[in-house]
């Protein structure tokens, strides 16, 4: 019994590393992509963030894909692009 649950222990504790990893991963990305939409012209940042709000309001997601997961998305990349359209 001890094993098992050292065992599951171990998992968890890989899984909460992994998980990290991957928000840093995110957290890098979103500063990377925010940094180089600053630096460019007011006109050819609005054209992008439209261009991506367009694909993401033309995009339908199937069954697979769960509706909460797209609402998410669409709030994050919303309050991702607010900021660089003023």
């Amino acid at each position: 019994m001890k094993n098992l649950i050292s065992e599951l222990l171990a998992k968890l504790a890989e899984k909460e590393e992994e998980s990290k990893e991957f928000v840093v991963q995110i957290e890098a990305l979103e500063i990377v992509i925010f940094a180089m939409l600053e630096r460019m012209e007011h006109s050819e940042r609005l054209a992008i963030i439209t261009n991506i709000e367009d694909a993401l309001n033309e995009t339908q997601p199937d069954d697979s894909v769960n509706a909460n997961d797209t609402t998410l998305l669409k709030q994050y990349l919303s309050r991702l692009l607010t900021p660089l359209t003023t």
